[in-house]
């Protein structure tokens, strides 16, 4: 152990449910400088167009990762013997307003460019994402994209409006946000308002993985495949929770049966292991459709299994 990176505050050093209200209890910083990777939270849900509460995800999200040790011991990665890592709070997001919000994201995420740190966002709706490319292609141009979802997320407007969470990645499409060539859905499923729903992204040079070609089978090929499709440039992945089955995560806003499991979620998250992600965010947990808590926990799992594929983590 490096002794000059940050740790999470361990269970035995002070009892789970004290302690650090940070994400995996790791020391907060004021700023990006010095880091290598940073948990943000973005508490926002006035994007959302059926269940709202995914402005309380970055909390409880934070508060479900109390449980998760520092050492992977499925992957062996070794994330806070290798990298610096802190919390660095919550994006100040203005709630009686959405597109001084996203303006306000995009502005964050813009002033983190100069520093080395990749952001890894705790959501929040899929609204979050537009700003956070938006950012991001400042910095690296055109990125691939790995999104996880139940929905294509390509809606033309949603009640007339431009911007939600289901217009997201047809908006980075028309502003040259997204390498077209390089982006991949999974999980999508359920209905739309025409045939020709999912088509959309697939006219744009998309690749579509439905829930339905995920069913009784395990992803790793399929991330193999993808993998090499995203070759060495820039990557982000974009998970939202509602790809998963409810009966796995029910605390979303917008749940479809039928989705991935929890198994396949971290194959997909672990096959991310040698690309060049430049960021990543688990968005639309809704604590209040989530009694248990398993929605949070794992939101967190999976935010911390981003952790470990991230460049320049070690193995032991």
């Amino acid at each position: 152990m490096d002794n000059s990176l940050n740790q999470p505050q361990g269970g035995n050093e002070m009892p789970r449910f004290g302690g650090r209200a940070t994400m995996l209890r790791l020391p907060f910083a004021e700023t990006a400088e010095g880091l290598d990777a940073a948990f943000v939270g973005i508490p926002l849900d006035i994007g959302t167009s059926q269940r709202a509460g995914t402005r309380y995800g970055p909390r409880q999200i934070r508060a479900e990762s109390v449980m998760i040790r520092p050492y992977n011991m499925a992957t062996g990665a070794a994330p806070f013997d290798s990298l610096q890592v802190a919390d660095i709070g919550d994006v100040p997001i203005n709630t009686y307003n959405l597109l001084k919000s996203v303006d306000i994201i995009e502005d964050y995420y813009t002033q983190l460019n100069p520093y080395s740190v990749i952001p890894l966002t705790l959501g929040g709706d899929h609204t979050i994402t537009l700003p956070i490319l938006r950012a991001m292609a400042k910095k690296h141009g055109p990125v691939g994209l790995i999104h996880v979802d139940a929905h294509t997320d390509t809606n033309d407007n949603m009640f007339g409006e431009k911007i939600a969470h289901g217009t997201t990645f047809r908006r980075a499409v028309e502003e040259g946000l997204l390498d077209c060539n390089r982006v991949v859905q999974i999980g999508q499923r359920a209905q739309g308002y025409s045939a020709n729903d999912f088509r959309w992204g697939e006219s744009q040079g998309f690749r579509l993985f439905t829930a339905e070609q995920c069913w009784h089978k395990s992803l790793a090929p399929l991330m193999q495949e993808i993998s090499q499709l995203m070759g060495e440039g820039p990557v982000y992945l974009s998970f939202d929770i509602d790809g998963i089955d409810p009966a796995w995560a029910p605390g979303t806003g917008t749940p479809e049966v039928g989705g991935l499991t929890s198994i396949q979620a971290l194959e997909i998250v672990r096959g991310c292991k040698g690309l060049n992600l430049v960021g990543a965010d688990l968005v639309e947990v809704s604590p209040p459709y989530d009694l248990s808590g398993n929605t949070s926990q794992l939101g967190a799992n999976l935010l911390y299994e981003m952790l470990c594929v991230l460049p320049g983590v070690t193995y032991k």
